[in-house]
């Protein structure tokens, strides 16, 4: 999960939560008084001490003094986004329902996910080209006959967002 900090009259930043060390969770939990898989549920719901904790602790990688109380951003200064490996399994789950029923069409998917992706992931680039590139497969297994491959259960398909949150624009630096 990507959170993306955009500081009042300043450039989105985005900052990773994959890349939290052990050590650095552990402060992020002990600081917001969360365990860590209320933290990563937190951060899917855009909860703010989550996102802050999260932030906060990254920020302290470059800017070791920074104190917790001394990062104090407004409340629709930080979302979340998914990076592109949960991006490509909410993906690859929605292709993979193609055919289940007669009005779940390729095309449809496809839709859906351009639409949804530019509120949702960190990347909309990649998002956008991994979209064509599955809609792509599935078609070419339609017009060979092949039933879908049975695709291996996601691990991390992307859960359901509750945010009212805005696109915000995404940095210039792509995220894993």
């Amino acid at each position: 999960m990507i959170v993306v900090y955009t500081p009042a009259g300043g450039e989105p930043e985005q900052y990773d939560a994959k890349s939290l060390l052990t050590s650095e969770a552990s402060i992020v939990a002990r600081t917001v008084d969360m365990k860590w898989p209320e933290i990563k549920a937190g951060l899917v719901d855009e909860d703010l001490d989550a996102m802050r904790g999260v932030v906060w602790v990254l920020k302290k990688r470059h800017n070791a003094t920074l104190r917790f109380g001394e990062f104090d951003p407004g409340v629709d200064e930080m979302v979340t986004r998914y990076d592109k490996d949960e991006t490509e399994s909410w993906f690859d789950a929605a292709f993979h329902l193609v055919g289940v029923d007669p009005e779940t069409t390729v095309e449809r998917v496809a839709i859906g996910l351009r639409e949804a992706a530019p509120d949702a992931v960190a990347d909309v680039e990649h998002a956008l080209a991994y979209i064509e590139k599955r809609r792509a497969e599935v078609e070419a297994d339609e017009a060979a006959g092949k039933d879908p491959e049975p695709e291996p259960e996601p691990t991390a398909s992307a859960p359901a967002r509750k945010t009212s949150a805005k696109r915000t624009s995404a940095s210039s630096e792509p995220s894993s």
